[in-house]
């Protein structure tokens, strides 16, 4: 796959004393379509992964809220989308999972719709970020939907989760391996975090990206 809006390959460390300083987050609505989702007035980040891969508890550290996002032990549970407002500037989307193992066809069918419409037409829509279990090996359903999204001239990044919950040279061997894979198809690899939610690892580096994308979108809007 030839070139990609995210930029060139390597981890996104805190290079800025400046952190993001989260003063609000507040849920705002569930949607069951995008033109069903709030004016698009702010710039807006939508976060998605495989079903259980850690994004409602990502979600919770990021904007410094623990009860924000619902938690679930149960794949499949968010099924619409949803919109919170960080610090009145900028909204955050919680997407559906993709690979909905437990639901009929007809229900897997309907949400893919729902989220390629989405991510195809909500006019501001900065970025995705794609979460990938940092546990396992790399996976087809995760990068069939990064090819995608580059098929679709979406511009994402990665990030890598529960790191916690493997050794660092796990961690480091399994996020390399799927870097490599998508080096075999790209011409240039998509920013990419590890995060760990219970040592909050990859945090700030987060923040600190949108804030840059933000002040971009500002300057150009």
């Amino acid at each position: 796959m030839a070139d990609s809006k995210s930029g060139e390959a390597g981890f996104l460390m805190e290079q800025s004393n400046i952190i993001m300083i989260i003063k609000s987050a507040e849920y705002l609505i569930s949607s069951p379509d995008w033109e069903k989702c709030p004016t698009p007035n702010m710039p807006e980040y939508a976060f998605i992964g495989r079903s259980n891969v850690g994004k409602s508890s990502l979600i919770n550290i990021l904007a410094n809220n623990e009860k924000l996002a619902k938690t679930s032990g149960t794949p499949g549970k968010t099924q619409l989308i949803n919109h919170f407002v960080i610090n009145q500037l900028w909204y955050l989307v919680d997407l559906p999972g993709y690979g909905f193992a437990k639901r009929s066809l007809s229900q897997r069918r309907q949400w893919e719709q729902m989220i390629e419409n989405y991510l195809r037409k909500r006019p501001n829509l900065v970025s995705v970020f794609v979460l990938i279990d940092s546990r396992h090996a790399p996976q087809k359903i995760d990068l069939e939907f990064v090819n995608q999204l580059g098929a679709w001239n979406i511009p994402f990044s990665l990030v890598f989760t529960k790191a916690d919950k493997s050794t660092q040279a796990e961690v480091s061997r399994n996020v390399k391996t799927f870097l490599n894979k998508m080096r075999e198809t790209w011409q240039f690899l998509p920013p990419n975090f590890v995060t760990s939610t219970v040592k909050k690892t990859g945090r700030d580096a987060i923040l600190t990206y949108i804030d840059e994308l933000n002040a971009q979108f500002r300057a150009i809007a």
